[in-house]
């Protein structure tokens, strides 16, 4: 019988279990004794806490959605401007955390699921829907609205994109590089696009 208190931490070691050896793996294609070795528990454990791999699945995602809203949540309360918040966006996307190769690897292998699992693809866009209205709230301060629509999907679209080319292994990008680009590119805009009238 597992110990009081045990669960959280358990179910917590878990889902890192799950992430890394998605990473590793490159793929949704591990099974529950790989996750429970690499957590050290026993399969049994690991169901007795989410019933299903897909379960344990679907919780990391919600782990990794949950973390990234809060680190989010957090940069754009320290910002002060429009610019600055665009800025703390993208920070945040390319933190040493969200850009970990076992990471990346997960997320990846989560948008190859969502082409067969409904609720995979729920929180991916729920995901992108963040990402482009965070980006939006920003710009549209700064931008006639049809400019700011087009520039935060821009945007997003570079953040993801950034994410695919460091998941390969040949042409990887670091966090500074990933960031530069995204503020080179945003600056670049913002000099060419005329300003929202005050």
């Amino acid at each position: 019988m597992p110990k009081v208190g045990m669960e959280p931490v358990r179910r917590k070691a878990l889902v890192d279990a799950a992430l890394r050896v998605i990473g590793d793996h490159g793929s949704l294609a591990v099974t529950m004794s790989d996750i429970a070795r690499q957590a050290g528990v026993s399969p049994a454990l690991a169901h007795h806490y989410f019933g299903s791999k897909e379960q344990l699945l679907i919780e990391t995602i919600r782990s990794l959605l949950r973390q990234l809203r809060s680190d989010t949540v957090a940069a754009l309360k320290a910002a002060k401007t429009p610019r600055e918040r665009l800025s703390a966006v993208f920070r945040v996307s390319f933190h040493a955390d969200q850009f970990a190769p076992e990471t990346i690897a997960a997320w990846l292998a989560f948008y190859a699921e969502a082409q067969r699992s409904e609720e995979t693809r729920r929180f991916l866009v729920i995901y992108a829907s963040r990402l482009r209205s965070n980006l939006l709230a920003d710009l549209k301060a700064l931008l006639p609205a049809d400019a700011a629509e087009r520039i935060a999907e821009g945007a997003a679209a570079m953040i993801d994109g950034l994410y695919i080319r460091q998941s390969l292994k040949s042409a990887p990008i670091g966090i500074e590089a990933s960031i530069a680009l995204t503020e080179d590119y945003l600056n670049a805009l913002l000099s060419t696009t005329s300003p929202k009238d005050k």
